[in-house]
């Protein structure tokens, strides 16, 4: 599932939800025994799976037994918004990164500093998006992001490359060759949701735009290329409406060069008809384009029994310990948020390389310290990418407009 989906919940305003009266901490013992319960967005895991068990185990190594609860995404973050209101939040919480900030803002979770929680060993960039007004707020279990499948086959027919694509114009050239031969160029997401905002992202970035000036020249040129590329028939009307898996099954007919998705998609790339490689996004003057980063923290939500915070500190030591990591990225098709796991996962798919060096340049979407800032200025970021590439405004205009209701909202 791509994690930019998870965003969602958060641009689009969080709703009430009912109590869930059977997955409370519960527990009456303290940090001597007794239950502990955790909360993830993994509800595709039954207790056969390794990520069960694996939870099963860390409960064991501290002396207590784990109480697992697998929600949808979306309600997961209401629970853990109501619960943190109600004083009966779980022990351990395993949620989206951009709702870090969300959680911190109201209180819901504990710091770093607080718990003890050790995270030196993880990746400062990816440690970024958990992070708000200074404090960390948990661990990062891994992360996935976006980068370029290509068809091989379209490529060497059109007499590309694929080694010449380092910068925009190259690529843009790349397009031009694919379709003088009567294909398709690329296909990516623009759709009015944070999916969208999460697919114009790397482009946005790798102009050299920042998130606070959404006018600025750099965001102009970014959102300018997007659009000469539907004007020049490089890229079709269709990505107004793309979602990522619509826009993977316009890749998968194998009419289209190149393809902006992410690494969910993976094992469906094996079963492709054609020859695909995968190369960075790139930025404009070249070099890899930072692209936001999807995956989950591990967080110890606010506890009125301080003294469950020792052995909280236990289980998610344990989830996170680079063993465990590299059991559970492979699991997640997630790339490991630690340099020793990365490099013993592309050691077992060298495949992965391309992905771990997307990570590497990649920054979380709450960074920047924006925290709960972000979907009031990512919601007026995808309203400008669909007004400019429906022709109903010009880059600029559409930027500028969003600008004034990004700040407005942001005050």
């Amino acid at each position: 599932m791509g994690a930019a989906l998870i965003a969602v919940a958060i641009a689009g305003g969080v709703g009430a939800c009912s109590h869930s009266d059977d997955t409370s901490t519960g527990g009456t013992s303290s940090s001597g025994g007794g239950t502990y319960a955790i909360w993830d967005p993994y509800p595709q895991f039954d207790d056969s799976s390794d990520w069960v068990k694996l939870l099963t185990k860390c409960g064991t190594a501290a002396g207590v037994t784990v109480k697992r609860t697998g929600y949808d995404t979306t309600d997961l973050t209401n629970k853990a918004l109501l619960a943190a209101q109600q004083n009966n939040s779980p022990d351990v919480l395993i949620i989206d990164n951009p709702v870090i900030s969300t959680l911190a803002e109201a209180g819901a979770l504990t710091s770093t500093d607080e718990t003890k929680l050790d995270t030196s060993a993880m990746a400062p960039n990816l440690l970024g998006a958990g992070q708000t007004g200074g404090k960390t707020y948990g661990v990062p279990i891994g992360a996935n992001t976006l980068a370029l499948y290509y068809n091989k086959d379209l490529l060497t027919k059109a007499g590309v490359d694929v080694a010449s694509v380092k910068d925009w114009p190259s690529l843009t050239a790349a397009l031009q060759k694919v379709k003088a031969k009567g294909k398709k160029g690329i296909t990516f997401s623009a759709i009015g949701t944070e999916e969208g905002s999460f697919q114009f992202l790397p482009w946005y970035w790798g102009s050299g735009a920042q998130l606070t000036a959404l006018d600025s020249p750099q965001a102009v040129s970014a959102l300018t290329l997007w659009t000469d590329w539907l004007k020049k028939g490089y890229a079709p009307n269709s990505v107004i409406n793309n979602t990522q898996t619509t826009s993977w099954q316009e890749f998968a007919s194998g009419d289209f060069a190149f393809s902006e998705n992410g690494t969910w998609q993976l094992a469906n790339a094996e079963k492709l008809g054609f020859s695909y490689g995968i190369i960075p996004v790139p930025a404009s003057a070249g070099g890899t384009a930072p692209a936001p980063t999807g995956g989950e923290f591990v967080s110890i939500p606010v506890q009125s029994k301080t003294d469950r915070y020792a052995t909280s500190e236990k289980l998610v030591s344990c989830l996170t310990s680079p063993d465990n990591l590299l059991t559970t990225d492979t699991t997640l098709s997630y790339i490991a948020p630690v340099a020793a796991v990365q490099e013993k996962q592309v050691a077992a798919n060298p495949k992965l390389k391309v992905w771990v060096d997307a990570v590497q340049a990649a920054k979380g979407r709450t960074g920047d310290n924006l925290g709960t800032k972000y979907p009031k200025i990512s919601e007026p970021l995808w309203t400008a990418v669909q007004a400019a590439l429906s022709g109903s405004k010009s880059p600029q205009d559409a930027l500028k407009a969003a600008q004034s209701t990004a700040a407005a909202a942001t005050k």
